[in-house]
């Protein structure tokens, strides 16, 4: 039986990512390691608690003794590595949060796997999740490919490319079998309303302003979570060691065409007439260092394991419109509390 560590599983992808484990390999224990900070949720992953192959442990990648007494209790043979702090302007407000998370608490999962598979790293994988934002931003043509050069211009891609660097080092050094993937934007089921899509979602059923930065015209590749999470199980079981793959969704909206489709869309969900949702837009100030666009090259997933988006955008955004709107109490769950405060300050 093998034993896997997913960390931050009980968050947004990592929940899809942890479900999709537990109920796909039954011969396998998954242990979903998360410190349910304000975006980690366990009612994610209600659904499959109760599985006999599935362990939650709650803990902080952060603590390095804690990490390693993990390591050694367990003896994991892989490691899916998603636990991390990602939203941008957050990290603009406390970059050292993301220090601390994304550099430090990968570094502490890097020791242990290390030194827990000293003997031999036979069978043995260290799955890195990252971004494309470590890329930087691209112009109106172009995508970036798994050789394109780091350029991160936010305090949460630059955490993000120093962790992609750290996994790499540790594979050229000691030998730890790695591999990373760079993923475009994810929307869908679960996603805490910090970001765009819950975000809007959440702002039309409550009628509030719809705030977009700037001019509107920030561009990114749009990917369904649960593809990700079909993504990440392919290259986990049949990529090759020292080897980066982009997942992408062959996917790019500018961000008011964007929300103008989703107010298009919720205003049908919920009965109102054509453009009342739209009236929400504000543009609000753009934020510091902001990307122009990133747009992903998936060729090389799509050619060497099969991998392809297995939803249209529209079919996955009908889909979490959908999940959204089924599940209003969730969202009000998460939206209280020190999350309401965050948005007051960010927004107001």
């Amino acid at each position: 039986m093998k034993k896997i560590l997913i960390t931050g599983g009980a968050g947004f992808i990592g929940s899809h990512v942890v479900r999709r484990f537990v109920t796909k390999y039954p011969a396998y224990q998954i242990f979903n390691l998360d410190a349910l900070t304000y975006a980690g949720n366990l009612e994610n992953i209600a659904d499959i608690e109760q599985s006999l192959n599935y362990t939650f442990i709650k803990g902080d990648i952060v603590d390095a003794d804690f990490v390693n007494q993990l390591f050694q209790k367990h003896q994991f043979d892989g490691v899916i590595h998603l636990a991390a702090e990602s939203h941008v302007d957050r990290s603009i407000t406390d970059p050292l949060a993301f220090v601390k998370t994304n550099v430090i608490g990968t570094m502490n999962l890097l020791n242990a796997a290390k030194t827990i598979w000293a003997a031999s790293f036979e069978g043995k994988r260290f799955y890195h999740v990252s971004t494309d934002e470590v890329y930087g931003s691209l112009g109106t043509t172009g995508l970036f490919t798994e050789t394109t050069p780091y350029d991160p211009n936010s305090p949460y891609s630059a955490s993000k490319a120093s962790s992609d660097h750290f996994v790499r080092a540790y594979g050229e050094t000691y030998g730890l079998p790695y591999v990373i993937t760079n993923c475009s934007n994810n929307y869908g089921p679960n996603h805490f309303p910090e970001k765009l899509i819950p975000l809007f979602i959440n702002n039309i059923i409550t009628n509030k302003s719809l705030p977009v930065y700037g001019d509107g015209n920030y561009t990114r590749d749009w990917l369904y979570v649960i593809d990700h999470a079909i993504a990440i199980d392919l290259v986990f079981h049949k990529g090759h060691n020292h080897e980066t793959y982009n997942i992408g969704g062959f996917n790019e909206w500018r961000n008011i065409d964007l929300v103008k489709l989703l107010c298009q869309k919720m205003d049908a969900k919920l009965g109102r007439a054509s453009g009342t949702s739209e009236q929400l837009i504000t543009y609000v100030k753009d934020r510091p260092g902001h990307d122009l666009r990133y747009a992903i090259d998936a060729s090389k997933i799509n050619t060497t394991l099969g991998w392809k988006p297995s939803v249209t955008f529209e079919e996955g955004l009908e889909q979490t419109i959908d999940w959204f709107l089924a599940n209003e109490e969730w969202l009000k769950n998460v939206t209280s509390g020190e999350y309401s405060k965050y948005y007051e300050k960010q927004y107001s």
